[in-house]
């Protein structure tokens, strides 16, 4: 944990970082949340920042811990492709798994709207803290309940992938891994 921790600390000089979470505070929101964050994040938030000035996310670095971009409430999907709309108002629910387990595109699935809507809801509500933005309708996820537990999601406007250093690399899209790459201008963030 400390190799993560120093990682973490290079990536995030304390000029832009918020004020790390009392461990009581966090303990406080996964017994009401149902879940128990991964590892380093969870570390992350109470030895380091609850939120940053700057990071992956494009739009604002890192949200501190339950909260949401301010696109998240009113951003407007162009390949939302189910009959109830979006609804940023709506309580996210980390608790519960996340649905997915592979990159899934569903401007290209044209399957029955009674079997993806709910789907693509729980995609976006269930077993998740928000990370961040990159910009509206595009949002940074990690996974703290389901199979995917403990790995960065992109959730994109027609899309959501897993993130992997290299695009045919699943593993290691971890909160530290993505946090590296970022740092080092690597994977997804590679200059081309």
């Amino acid at each position: 944990m400390e190799d993560a921790m120093a990682v973490l600390r290079e990536a995030f000089p304390a000029e832009v970082c918020h004020r790390p979470l009392d461990t009581e505070a966090l303990r406080v929101w996964e017994h009401k949340q149902g879940v128990v964050l991964p590892e380093p994040y969870r570390t992350f938030l109470t030895e380091i920042a609850n939120g940053t000035e700057d990071g992956p996310p494009d739009e604002g670095g890192l949200l501190p811990l339950g909260e949401k971009p301010d696109s998240w409430a009113d951003w407007e999907a162009h390949c939302w492709m189910s009959p109830e709309p979006f609804d940023g108002a709506a309580l996210r629910v980390p608790g519960q798994p996340f649905p997915l387990e592979e990159e899934w595109q569903w401007e290209y699935d044209y399957c029955d709207h009674t079997c993806h809507s709910p789907l693509l809801h729980q995609t976006y509500q269930h077993g998740s803290v928000l990370l961040g933005s990159d910009s509206p309708g595009e949002y940074w996820t990690l996974v703290v309940a389901g199979p995917q537990r403990g790995r960065v999601w992109w959730l994109g406007d027609g899309c959501a992938a897993p993130y992997a250093d290299r695009p045919s690399d699943q593993p290691g899209g971890d909160f530290l891994h993505w946090v590296r790459d970022w740092h080092v201008g690597q994977g997804w963030w590679r200059a081309e």
